[in-house]
């Protein structure tokens, strides 16, 4: 249970934190189209990031995958950059329209998870339970993303019933700002520099 409970605050520390800044403007990126009463879509979405995020995080930790670190910290910026585009386009808000963020989440969960491999391979002891480590700070992953996603959503409530902001104008709002730092990110780690 203490390794749980170790690796579940590793996983929560590595969404509730600056430093991890390209995951916060991702999740943002994700729920930016989403209001309130979408919370049990938005569940989903952060959940098929998680199940991304861990499928390459287990393949990684157990050296079954390996991509050279410079090229994953760069393209993880990237599927920010790309989200918020996509949110850019986006006209209507019914579930089929949105949908796309599903397999964002999934596939860019991908990326993500190759990211945080390196420093959980070292982390884990050669006497520890790998899989007990990796459930908790997916545990914790998913419960961080879950505290920020209401936080998103609650802030989108606020602008669009207080402030008469449109869904629209929020969505626009929320996706430039996202796109302007990934963008700026993406460019600061450039691989081939």
């Amino acid at each position: 249970m203490q390794d749980f409970i170790f690796y579940f605050g590793i996983g929560w520390e590595h969404i509730i934190s600056w430093d991890a800044l390209d995951h916060l403007l991702f999740i943002a990126a994700l729920t930016a189209i989403y209001v309130l009463i979408d919370w049990k879509r938005v569940l989903i979405l952060v959940t098929a990031f998680t199940i991304g995020h861990s499928l390459t995080l287990a393949l990684s930790v157990l050296d079954i995958v390996r991509f050279p670190s410079e090229w994953v910290e760069f393209l993880i910026p990237c599927t920010i950059v790309i989200t918020a585009i996509s949110n850019l386009f986006q006209k209507k808000f019914t579930p089929k329209a949105i949908r796309v963020n599903y397999f964002l989440a999934l596939f860019f969960g991908l990326i993500h998870g190759m990211g945080f491999a390196n420093t959980i391979r070292f982390m884990l002891a050669d006497d520890q339970s790998i899989a007990m480590g990796l459930f908790g700070f997916n545990v914790g992953l998913e419960a961080g993303q879950i505290v920020v996603v209401i936080i998103i959503l609650l802030i989108a409530m606020i602008f669009m019933n207080f402030f008469k902001v449109s869904r629209r104008e929020w969505v626009l709002f929320l996706s430039a700002g996202v796109f302007g730092l990934s963008l700026k990110m993406a460019l600061e780690r450039l691989p081939f520099q």
